[in-house]
């Protein structure tokens, strides 16, 4: 429960990150980054295995790269659930956004909360 916690926090930190540098991608708050954070975990934990088992061949055949086409339409679905406080652009928005949170996490999560958890 707390790792999950520490990912949503992470997430919206990313989020807000990404929100910063990106002119096509919007967040209204900090409130409206930990409900979009939120909500993707949910999406990431129900929609997303169906959209992997439904897409197979294709991640399969890009080598998993398609994994970055899934994780942008779930950032897709965020915003369209949240309306105006969280907002992308384009779908290409989308595919970029998702590299560089899946990129930054994986950096956070190797560097600095898998250590600190060994050290508990």
């Amino acid at each position: 429960m707390l790792s999950w916690l520490v990912n949503i926090f992470v997430n919206a930190l990313l989020l807000i990150v990404i929100a910063g540098y990106f002119e096509s991608f919007h967040l209204k708050g900090i409130g409206a980054a930990f409900v979009a954070s939120l909500l993707l975990s949910m999406l990431n934990i129900f929609v997303k295995p169906f959209l992997i088992l439904l897409t197979l061949p294709i991640t399969i055949l890009s080598l998993g790269l398609f994994l970055f086409v899934i994780n942008a339409i779930t950032l897709m679905i965020t915003s369209s659930i949240m309306g105006e406080s969280f907002q992308i652009d384009g779908f290409g928005t989308a595919i970029l956004a998702s590299i560089v949170l899946s990129f930054f996490h994986l950096l956070i999560q190797k560097a600095i909360i898998e250590p600190l958890q060994r050290n508990d």
